[in-house]
């Protein structure tokens, strides 16, 4: 039997097609395939901005697993301050994603505000790898987080509008598996760099912006903004009583906000990996196995998601956090986090994209970037307030606190869900 794959964007979509021949006494048999129904809705924008993400994320994960270890080790930092520092900075993306989602509803332009955004991320890797206190950390995951928060919501809002709704979960599926797929690549990256540079944190800082600054020039050269009726600024200003808020998008959005408050950072996790013995090493093996179920299981929950219901999806994903989180906070050895890491992937894959593609279903097209903001900077506050107080919970309650706090705010989220409001979405 002979087999050929090609991978072709046809202009429209991203297309796989394949040739399968059966030899047999001489003669060969063929069937020609097309994966036009795998790939339906992967449009030239969601595919390039995709792989924008994915080198972005390259560059990111390869400094993030060991920034804590960095400040705690290095620096001589205590925990309390890491949460802080990964606090301020998630709030800072935070409160920035609701302003650029609605300045890029008012000028219809999508594209300036994610290559902004792109841009400041891939200039702090050097900020941090200069940094000779945790201020400097600081001011590198602030600069970071500024660039997240500038992006985030218009870029959400490109991809929502380069999709038919019938596509949403699996467009940002699609999407989190490759922004994901970097998040595998780059922990790997620094494993091999720093057995072969001695632990050289700072070279490896400066050696993120590689990956990061390709992203951008893909972004500036490839991504077009999708066409659409310029609605005037001129005498405008942010007023949430001007946008129309389903009962189901309110819901969601509490469910979410209490979600957030239990979710702290990864930092945590690392830490907590750190804390049951396990090596630089190991942990960077963790967190690898942690992004590769994330980014396997992306795409597929996205797909079953369009076909059961985004609600659906993100209720099974705060029940599988809440017992994730509970064992992550009740373990006393090290070998089930080779089980509660990759379980966690699940969980973010679960949630993530799908959350998303919920969002573009709930609110109306002219309101798409200001609601994505409204939610995410919801999340970030939250997620501040989340850090902040696992940092100080791990510091006076003991490492497992946080955990077991996060997994009771799950159950209360999914409680939310379950009894919230079952509106019909808003196909735009």
């Amino acid at each position: 039997m002979l087999c050929d794959l090609a991978v072709i964007y046809d202009g429209t979509r991203i297309v796989l097609c394949g040739i399968i021949g059966v030899s047999a006494g001489g003669k060969t048999a063929s069937m020609i395939f097309t994966g036009k129904m795998m790939a339906a809705g992967i449009t030239r924008n969601v595919f390039i901005v995709s792989l924008v993400s994915f080198f972005n994320d390259i560059a990111s994960e390869m400094i993030y697993p060991v920034v804590p270890i960095f400040l705690t080790t290095m620096l001589g930092v205590p925990v309390s301050i890491v949460g802080f520092i990964e606090g301020i900075a998630e709030a800072t993306a935070s409160i920035l994603k609701v302003l650029s989602g609605w300045y890029s509803d008012r000028f219809s332009r999508r594209k300036p505000f994610a290559l902004a955004g792109y841009g400041l991320s891939s200039l702090s890797k050097p900020v941090i790898a200069m940094a000779a206190a945790w201020p400097g950390v600081l001011a590198g995951r602030f600069l970071d987080r500024f660039g997240k928060g500038i992006r985030t919501s218009a870029r959400d809002a490109l991809i929502a509008e380069s999709s038919e709704s019938r596509y949403r979960g699996r467009v940002f599926g699609f999407h989190r598996a490759l922004d994901t797929a970097g998040a595998l690549i780059g922990p790997l990256v620094t494993f091999v760099l720093l057995g072969h540079f001695q632990n050289n944190f700072r070279l490896i800082f400066y050696l993120a912006s590689v990956p990061a600054v390709i992203g951008v020039l893909l972004l500036a050269l490839f991504v077009r903004d999708v066409r659409r009726v310029k609605v005037s600024p001129e005498g405008s200003s942010l007023r949430l009583r001007d946008i129309e808020l389903t009962g189901d998008f309110k819901v969601f959005l509490a469910a979410g906000a209490v979600f957030a408050i239990g979710n702290s950072s990864d930092a945590f996790l690392i830490l907590r990996a750190q804390n049951l013995g396990f090596s630089l090493a190991m942990i960077i093996f963790l967190y690898t196995a942690f992004n590769a179920t994330y980014a396997l299981f992306s795409f597929p929950a996205g797909i079953f998601s369009d076909k059961i219901g985004q609600r659906r999806v993100l209720m099974v994903s705060f029940a599988v956090f809440a017992l994730v989180y509970a064992m992550f906070g009740i373990v006393r050895g090290p070998r089930l986090l080779w089980v509660l890491f990759p379980f966690y992937g699940i969980c973010m894959a679960l949630s993530e994209g799908v959350g998303k593609a919920y969002i573009s279903l709930l609110v109306r097209k002219e309101h798409l970037g200001t609601c994505y903001g409204l939610y995410q900077t919801f999340m970030g506050i939250c997620s501040f307030l989340s850090s902040l107080a696992a940092g100080f919970l791990w510091q006076y309650a003991g490492p497992g606190t946080p955990f077991l706090f996060g997994g009771a705010m799950a159950v209360i989220a999914l409680a939310i869900m379950v009894k919230g409001s079952r509106g019909r979405a808003l196909h735009v």
